[in-house]
């Protein structure tokens, strides 16, 4: 017996060295940790259980049969993050590159299926160079058995895609169906086709961090969720998130007791927010002041900035907060706000996070670019994922609510459970200039002074209508409320609406307009 235990140690020794140790001095040289030690920053201390350690390929093709693969390049199992249970599969760049192939893919479907099973969170983190050519086809089914997986966990479980190097052709595919996306500056990078495919077709040059680094996927495509200077800063950010969300979607979220009152005042906000309907503000000295200090977790910062999403917590339960941001673009919606929206809105729908909603919208934004790149179908998908999101929906008109762009941004129309205004909101179907313009239009031409008629009817608008009672007259809107009560009136909201129950007509699934 002792002698097969000193076989059993000095096999999974060797499996712990993945590609060996000059390739691990070559991944630290990079800036880089292996795989396990990624494992060992993200999950609590000594928790992590290994499965399917001694899983070797079964290739023969192009000299495979005499290439050894310890872990077939990934690493996968279970352990603890903050005390809660997480499935996790982490690629070896030190084996074949942490290329894919049918057994690497099998490791990780493994592990999908028991986070399936078990009804906890999915963390993959991806450091590889692709499918394994050798392997062929076999390699190609890997990648589907596991996109297959993304798919069906979807909305059942909360699935995390870590990159940490690179992550190229159809690899990529897999982060993008799940929930978010982590990124490194300087060493992750994701793209379908790279700078030498470009450059033959399309005779465009591109380094490989301006094609699919963290910046551009944060910034410009919105691929990415989050980014990260260094790897410890990335994983740490990783069990933050989690902290906010449920371990599957027939859970609540994790409630955390605080110590910030519920009744703490805000008065200083009575001068945050200005009279003059023209001037900017920042949303984030609103929103940071209403929730409880210091949880406010940004969700895409960097992309989309005219919308702010993010989760917090009010009272110690977790709320997704969405929020026009009057500083850019005037906070109105366009193409990417919405999509950035709508997918957050749904993504708090299917783990039962709540929804605050700020706005200040003056409306869409106008542009032949806007209209000829979809916004009417991008526009469409806040309706839609307002409108079938049952979670506990709160509103709270700021300022600025016109035309659609009203409707979009969680109304009562839309299914809101509780509609606060305060008293700087403009509620209308659109500006008081422009409704100025339209309405009293013959009125300003025959003036004498038109200018200065116009100016009168523009306030004459401003007075009638552009307020928040004639919502408030409607039952559209439920208080208009003094901006010092945000806090307390949201959180006694919540903690009204939080049990509620809404049924909808049985169906498969909606088709929400991609």
């Amino acid at each position: 017996m002792d002698a097969k235990v000193a076989q059993l140690r000095e096999m999974r020794a060797k499996v712990e060295q993945g590609g060996g140790a000059s390739r691990i001095d070559k991944q630290h040289a990079a800036g880089k940790m292996t795989a396990r030690e990624r494992l060992g920053v993200l999950l609590d201390e000594e928790s992590f259980v290994e499965v399917d350690a001694f899983t070797e390929h079964r290739s023969h093709n192009f000299g495979m049969n005499k290439v050894e693969a310890p872990g077939e390049g990934v690493v996968v199992g279970y352990g603890m993050i903050g005390g809660r249970r997480v499935c996790v599969a982490s690629q070896d760049f030190t084996v074949i590159g942490g290329s894919l192939g049918e057994m690497h893919a099998h490791k990780i479907c493994k592990v999908m299926d028991l986070a399936r099973k078990l009804g906890i969170p999915f963390i993959s983190i991806n450091d590889s160079g692709g499918a394994r050519i050798q392997e062929g086809v076999d390699a190609l089914k890997g990648y589907g058995d596991i996109f297959y997986r993304n798919t069906v966990l979807s909305g059942v479980v909360p699935q995390i895609s870590v990159i940490l190097g690179p992550c190229a052709g159809g690899a990529v595919y897999s982060p993008a169906l799940t929930d978010f996306v982590f990124m490194v500056s300087g060493t992750s990078n994701m793209f379908i086709t790279g700078p030498q495919v470009i450059k033959a077709v399309t005779n465009e040059d591109v380094s490989v961090e301006d094609l699919g680094g963290a910046l551009v996927h944060n910034q410009t495509s919105g691929v990415a969720h989050f980014a990260y200077d260094d790897e410890t800063s990335c994983l740490s950010a990783v069990r933050a998130l989690l902290s906010y969300l449920p371990a599957n979607n027939l859970e609540s979220p994790p409630y955390l007791e605080g110590d910030d009152p519920v009744d703490r005042g805000l008065e200083h906000l009575r001068e945050v927010i200005p009279e003059d309907p023209n001037r900017s503000y920042d949303m984030y000295e609103l929103v940071e002041s209403v929730i409880d200090q210091g949880t406010l977790l940004e969700v895409h910062p960097w992309f989309a900035t005219n919308m702010i999403v993010g989760f917090a917590r009010l009272g110690g339960r977790p709320v997704g907060i969405v929020a026009n941001q009057p500083r850019e673009r005037a906070g109105c919606l366009d193409i990417d706000a919405s999509d950035k929206a709508a997918r957050f809105v749904r993504l708090c729908d299917a783990f039962n996070v709540p929804l605050v909603t700020f706005v200040d919208v003056p409306g869409y934004l106008p542009g032949v670019d806007q209209e000829w790149g979809g916004i009417i179908r991008h526009g469409a998908k806040m309706l839609y994922a307002y409108s079938e999101a049952t979670v506990p929906k709160l509103t709270v008109i700021v300022r600025k609510a016109y035309g659609g762009a009203y409707i979009a941004m969680c109304s009562r129309h839309l299914g809101a459970d509780m509609v606060f205004a305060l008293p700087t909101a403009e509620i209308a179907v659109m500006g008081p200039e422009g409704a100025a313009n339209i309405i009293f239009r013959k009125e300003i031409g025959q003036a004498d002074d038109p200018q200065a008629k116009r100016q009168e009817k523009i306030d004459e608008f401003r007075e009638q209508f552009a307020n928040p009672y004639v919502a408030a007259s409607r039952g559209y809107v439920d208080d208009v409320i003094d901006v010092a009560e945000t806090r307390t009136r949201l959180y006694n909201a919540l903690e009204t609406v939080f049990s509620k129950q809404e049924l909808r007509p049985a169906k498969k699934h909606g088709n929400i307009p991609l």
